[in-house]
């Protein structure tokens, strides 16, 4: 399965650590872009589309404004972010010109892909530079993006960018060679996981934080990102980006990293979109016979189910829905403010019509606006 999973793969979306591209102590990694931009080129020259999302921006400011640590405060990282941003493309640029190879700059935030018209424009928008033999260069706008507009960190990033091109699979080079049954730096006995057919809650505890200066999210945000991927049915791969031709060697059928398949059910973009892009305003509790409606035979939420609403959110926004116990089991966009729902929980639908009057919509959630998590 992996190797014909590899094997089909040409649009590829390519998330690289910022270890592998900066440190605090020398600043950019010239020599490294060098040989990662050398694997890609060959990528590319093997038919394959690449899509990169790249960290490293904050630690190359860093390296530039000669901080003596990782930036705390916001506004210091959005400084180091716009200082050592350019410094990157302009490594990344010089690089690829030299392959004969041309790249583009997109700074993205959770913004952007939350707004379905700007999600849809970006797609347009990346898969034309695709069309005409431009590598994206991806990473977020950390410049201008504050807790409420953030990604949050670039394997998440990446895997919705792997969703927002509609790729084949995503590849996540680190500096470590993929997922082991403990933490190797920790436990020197170890063992690579190289396949995983599914992420389980043993998985999820195996991938413990990353401790170094420079990555912001370690070996949990990886799994995370692979698990929303599988979910879109796309498989992840994540490998150590140190060892120069490894990258287009795996894909020659060369052994490494681990790989992580697909989910069997594949979402549509939209619900994959309502899933994992957006982040919900409120909840809503529902009953017994409300959730084995919704679970068991895809039907549409109506106010009669709900038991309680929480938060503050108006029509089209995204609310998970809850059992009686608190058990989060889906989401989807309502058609009512929480304020109306207040008014209507536990409604049939003829009593909603004497309260409110003939409403464009009977249903809460839409079944076409929901996915059972």
């Amino acid at each position: 399965m992996r190797d014909q999973l590899l094997k089909q793969a040409r649009r590829i979306v390519l998330k690289i650590g910022s270890s592998l591209v900066a440190s605090r102590e020398s600043g950019l990694r010239l020599d490294q872009i060098d040989r990662l931009t050398n694997d890609i080129s060959a990528l590319k020259d093997g038919g394959r589309e690449v899509v990169i999302v790249t960290s490293g921006a904050i630690v190359s400011g860093i390296k530039k404004l000669g901080l003596k640590g990782y930036p705390k405060s916001l506004p210091v990282k959005q400084a180091a972010a716009a200082v050592g941003q350019s410094r990157l493309m302009w490594a990344y640029e010089k690089s690829f010109e030299r392959l004969g190879r041309t790249v583009a700059q997109i700074l993205l935030t959770h913004q952007d892909l939350a707004d379905r018209r700007r999600f849809l424009n970006a797609r347009h928008t990346l898969t034309t530079l695709i069309e005409l033999g431009v590598i994206p260069l991806i990473n977020e706008n950390d410049t201008v993006a504050v807790d409420e507009i953030r990604v949050g960190d670039n394997d998440t990033l990446a895997g919705e960018v792997a969703h927002l091109v509609d790729a084949d699979l995503l590849v996540i080079l680190s500096d470590v060679d993929g997922l082991f049954t403990e933490d190797p730096r920790r436990n020197p006995s170890a063992t690579l996981m190289p396949l995983i057919t599914e992420i389980t809650q043993d998985i999820e505890q195996r991938a413990g934080l990353s401790q170094s200066f420079e990555g912001t999210g370690g070996m949990a945000t990886k799994i995370q990102a692979a698990k929303r991927a599988a979910e879109y049915g796309l498989a992840t791969l994540i490998m150590n980006g140190e060892t120069p031709g490894l990258l287009p060697a795996v894909f020659e059928g060369a052994s490494a990293g681990t790989f992580i398949l697909p989910r069997n059910r594949r979402l549509t973009s939209r619900k994959h979109w309502i899933a994992f892009t957006l982040r919900a305003k409120g909840q809503v509790a529902l009953d017994e016979g409300a959730v084995e409606a919704l679970v068991r035979r895809g039907k549409s939420l109506l106010p009669s189910g709900i038991i309680a609403v929480t938060g503050d959110f108006d029509p089209g926004d995204a609310v998970t829905c809850t059992d009686r116990e608190g058990k989060e089991f889906a989401k989807g966009l309502v058609n009512f403010s929480s304020v109306t729902l207040n008014r209507i929980k536990g409604l049939k639908t003829a009593e909603v019509h004497r309260a409110l009057g003939q409403q464009e919509y009977d249903e809460v959630i839409h079944r076409d606006n929901l996915v059972i998590l």
